[in-house]
């Protein structure tokens, strides 16, 4: 590895970072099929695989690239092995972009990459899961870089914006960082008439790069017959994603069911005018960490969800914040105490989750050193670990590649343990009671009845359920409370 830095010229520093990094990312590649997002990208990464249509037979409310991703590893394994190394890489695109932004600043360098090196990979911020955060904000800072560092031709921000609808094409709230090198340059024009026809014609160029991979995206689906799903899941279903959080305001009038929305739109608008009275006390490296930092937590706060990884968008200007803080010595020192202010009154207002790092690593060395077996390291990560191993151990041997199954429960881990799908498109419980319905859910159960299907323990009343598993269905087996019933011989 060291070799290959080289020719990049990376310092010893990075490359022994880099070598840390890899290290502790180490337990990730042994943990078990449990984590309920991962299950889910897995699953549709194996319908890419069996030819399954995205969206048209199969449901998630993301974009594609992130099951295309999953796809490429065809299971857990590689799909962290490919999260290792795409982190690598972005760590080694924000130190570039770090030193482009302060030339001939060493100590500045190490702390910033150093930070955002952590707490990209610890479990606090949910850094060891392959979430489209992780991969997201690796093309949004190699699109700053070229930027801010580069020659500002149509080529250079062509691809950028083709950059930039990359990152958004694994999540969409990463859209919002174009707005920060949009405004970066307004401010830097100083809105004098020459120079904004130069900002235009050159956000015109972004956008057009932007408008590329989205429209092929749209066009490949419209191809498949499924552009109206692909539109409803990955964009559409979205915008009720925004208030999801606030149920009871569903009915309520929309600007005061958006009043939150709109302060925060209002929050990024009154530091972005802050910024451009500033301008001239104030680097330009410091607008634009500040209006990065200002545009991701938008994009952080878009659904108000307290999920730890969606803070890691916000992770590369948090970071440089810190440095400036910590080696700076001017007003830019004492300034970054304020927007650092802002960005951690986000997760203490609304309440982020966080993840213990210590025993993370604990449990991995009990496990790697032979204090504990498989099967209690496993446990440890949630308690219904092992029943969903051997659910899907049991299904793969009883069923036919091709067979179909319905869990109703956690149903993820044993879909993408046991490479099964559902003769319906959705693969979660919180899918069918957020898109559909039980009674829908029968209804196409009764129509297309699956091979088996799996009761798990503790989960809603499904009465019609229950009424089709008594006409058609045997039950077979029994797995810590779990039922596994199948269809009848005719």
């Amino acid at each position: 590895m060291k070799q290959i830095l080289a020719k990049i010229h990376t310092p010893n520093w990075l490359c022994f970072l880099l070598l840390a990094v890899l290290i502790l990312r180490i337990p990730s590649f042994f943990e078990p099929y449990s984590y309920g997002d991962e299950m889910i990208y897995l699953t549709m990464g194996e319908a890419v695989r069996q030819g399954i249509p995205l969206y048209k037979a199969v449901h998630d409310n993301k974009p594609p690239l992130l099951y295309l991703t999953a796809a490429l590893g065809g299971n857990l394994f590689w799909f962290k092995a490919t999260l290792a190394f795409w982190n690598l890489a972005t760590i080694i695109l924000f130190w570039k972009l770090v030193t482009s932004l302060f030339p001939n600043k060493d100590k500045l360098h190490k702390i910033a990459t150093a930070i955002f090196a952590l707490a990209s990979t610890l479990p606090l911020l949910e850094g060891n899961i392959a979430n489209a955060e992780m991969f997201m904000i690796g093309p949004t800072i190699l699109a700053f870089f070229i930027l801010l560092s580069k020659n500002l031709n149509f080529k250079n921000i062509f691809f950028s914006g083709v950059l930039f609808s990359i990152a958004s094409l694994f999540k969409i709230p990463a859209a919002f960082d174009v707005g920060a090198i949009v405004v970066f340059w307004l401010i830097q024009s100083e809105f004098k008439k020459e120079k904004l026809a130069y900002v235009l014609k050159n956000t015109l160029y972004l956008t057009l790069g932007f408008l590329v991979p989205i429209g092929l995206s749209f066009l490949w689906f419209w191809t498949h017959g499924a552009l109206g799903q692909y539109l409803t899941a990955a964009f559409l279903q979205n915008i009720g994603y925004l208030s999801s959080f606030r149920p009871q305001d569903i009915q309520k009038p929309f600007f005061v069911r958006n009043a939150p929305l709109l302060i925060r739109a209002l929050v990024v608008f009154a530091g972005s005018l802050i910024l451009y009275l500033k301008r001239k006390k104030l680097s330009a490296s410091f607008i634009f960490i500040v209006l990065w930092l200002l545009f991701s937590l938008f994009g952080v706060t878009l659904s108000e969800r307290p999920y730890p990884h969606y803070l890691l968008q916000s992770l590369g200007p948090i970071s440089m914040l810190f440095a400036i803080l910590f080696t700076s010595q001017n007003l830019e020192q004492v300034l970054a105490i304020i927007p650092l202010t802002v960005a951690f009154l986000v997760p203490a207002y609304y309440k982020f989750y966080y993840y213990p790092t210590a025993s993370y690593y604990l449990r991995f060395v009990s496990f790697a050193t032979g204090r504990i077996g498989k099967e209690e390291y496993f446990s440890r990560f949630n308690g219904a670990v092992n029943r969903n191993y051997e659910i899907s151990d049991f299904i793969t041997k009883s069923t036919k590649k091709d067979d179909k199954i319905f869990v109703w429960g956690d149903s993820p881990p044993i879909y993408a343990l046991a490479r099964r799908f559902p003769p319906i498109k959705y693969t979660a419980e919180y899918h069918i009671n957020d898109f559909s319905s039980k009674s829908e859910t029968a209804l196409a159960l009764t129509k297309d009845k699956p091979k088996m299907i799996v009761i798990l323990p503790n989960t809603e009343e499904f009465m019609e359920l229950n009424l089709l598993l008594s006409r058609n269905y045997l039950l077979i087996k029994k797995i810590d409370g779990a039922e596994i019933w199948h269809l009848r011989s005719l």
